[in-house]
């Protein structure tokens, strides 16, 4: 995932803040995002902390709706078919708009030519976390339990194809290692499942996993990014530990294609208010998200990169769904 560079956010804002006249009568009814996956997960709570933000910004209500199902795939589609107003958006992340179009041939959108990029609002690495009881707290006693029992140690992810998906297959590949994969739903479920004991391991964002290991009971292994993350300093990445797979994901906001440049404009700009809010700041460090504002354009071209980076896994594993 590319570096993000924390001073885009206050140069993004000033860049943002000249939205044309076409934006003024803009918005004059609630605005309304579809967080494709269910309540409780990182986009979702992300984007509820800074849908009271952005309001304030907008002078309109920014209503939040979740639409789960396939990956994010029916979400999304529902916003490609929206009317490109400005009043539909979608959270979007690497699963929806660089994954699903790789691992589903029959995908009822096109992530390039049916959508207007807006802004990415965040960034967040993933931890590598066991359930209660599994008897493991390090990387290496970890591999060697799956080894001991090639094929039976479970892992949970948010979907077939999801980056917790990919991420763990990266680690099973580059550690020469068999797990069997168990899908849920949604990170929030699957996490449900991991901290009750129905799964044994799986990547989660880092912020629910540092709250699910405060009692002790689950353990964190490790971190699936390049740098230690200031909530959990003691805590080695991956690499440190001689696994180098980068678990990572991003989130942000589009709207249908054919939006006007003066309107994603000015919703960028609402959310780069937004995100200077101290209540949103603080979540964010929360869930070990970091702001990562840019604008439209330059929104567009992180897309491009990324479909590249997730290609190049996808088809390293050869992931194909109907």
């Amino acid at each position: 995932m590319p570096t993000i560079n924390r001073r885009s956010l206050l140069g993004a804002a000033a860049l943002l803040s000249v939205a044309g006249p076409a934006s003024a009568a803009f918005p004059e009814q609630p605005v309304r995002v579809i967080v494709p996956w269910n309540p409780g997960g990182l986009a979702d709570i992300l984007m509820r902390a800074l849908a009271p933000a952005m309001a304030q910004s907008l002078g309109q209500p920014v209503v939040i709706e979740n639409r789960a199902g396939a990956n994010g795939a029916v979400g999304t589609q529902f916003v490609a078919r929206a009317p490109a107003d400005g009043y539909t958006l979608i959270v979007g992340n690497a699963e929806t708009h660089a994954i699903n179009p790789l691992i589903y041939p029959k995908l009822a959108y096109n992530p390039v030519t049916e959508f207007t990029p807006v802004t990415t609002l965040a960034s967040g690495p993933f931890a590598l976390i066991t359930r209660p009881g599994l008897g493991v707290e390090t990387l290496d006693a970890f591999l060697a339990l799956v080894r001991r029992q090639p094929g039976k140690i479970t892992f949970a992810s948010w979907g077939i194809g999801s980056t917790s998906h990919l991420a763990m297959e990266g680690l099973i590949k580059q550690a020469k290692v068999e797990m069997l994969h168990v899908p849920f739903t949604g990170a929030a479920p699957a996490s449900t499942a991991l901290i009750g004991g129905q799964v044994d391991c799986m990547f989660l964002n880092a912020g629910p996993a540092e709250a699910a290991a405060r009692d002790g009971r689950p353990k964190i292994i490790g971190i699936g990014a390049m740098e230690r993350v200031p909530q959990l300093p003691d805590t080695p990445t991956l690499k440190e530990l001689g696994l180098p797979v980068e678990a990572a994901n991003w989130f942000g906001l589009l709207g249908p294609a054919g939006l006007a440049p003066a309107v994603a404009s000015r919703l960028a700009g609402a959310v780069a208010e937004g995100l200077k809010s101290a209540q949103v700041q603080e979540i964010f460090r929360a869930q070990v998200a970091l702001p990562m504002m840019q604008t439209p354009a330059g929104m567009q071209q992180f897309l491009a990169t990324d479909r590249e980076r997730w290609g190049a896994v996808v088809r390293d594993l050869n992931i194909r769904l109907e």
